[in-house]
């Protein structure tokens, strides 16, 4: 079996937001336990010039969902960023996939060599299909999904390397 843009895209994108999404149910549980108000945590960052978990989680949402939608010339849905309680990140999270759920492999199959273009600060970057998808998207949710569970990690939330990777 060959790999195809949309079961190297769509599919992996929606495994890593379940594993995100199951890290929170883990950090949420860990802040019950401990009495930590949950802000503590979604605010957490590594660094003071790092982005919070909060906004970790939003970044992973979009870039999926911009992925799935420019390889597949779809509308990206828009999501406010304003989510600060593991509630709202997981309805983000389940937005997220239940957009990526609708997408089909022939939206995306066959998109490798389409040009995508996108504007990153103000820089504007152009991409084949497939160097978009393995050069920017992937690195760029794998980065996310990385910085939270490393935030999560480091506040105390007892994760590790299966909760990450998922069943």
């Amino acid at each position: 079996m060959s790999l195809s843009m949309y079961s190297s895209s769509v599919p992996v994108c929606i495994r890593y937001l379940r594993n995100l999404s199951a890290l929170l149910t883990k950090a949420q549980a860990y802040a019950v336990l401990k009495k930590v108000d949950e802000k503590v945590l979604t605010s957490a960052r590594l660094f003071p010039d790092m982005l919070p978990l909060s906004r970790q989680i939003q970044i992973a949402s979009d870039v999926s969902k911009a992925a799935a939608a420019r390889l597949g010339s779809l509308e990206t849905p828009k999501f406010e960023d304003t989510e600060t309680t593991f509630a709202e990140l997981q309805e983000r999270i389940a937005k997220t996939i239940a957009f990526l759920e609708t997408v089909q492999a022939a939206q995306i199959d066959g998109t490798e060599e389409k040009e995508i273009t996108i504007q990153a600060g103000p820089r504007e970057l152009k991409f084949k299909g497939q160097d978009y998808l393995f050069g920017w998207a992937l690195p760029n949710l794998f980065f996310h999904v990385t910085t939270a569970y490393n935030i999560m990690r480091h506040n105390g939330v007892e994760i590790g390397k299966a909760d990450y990777l998922g069943a």
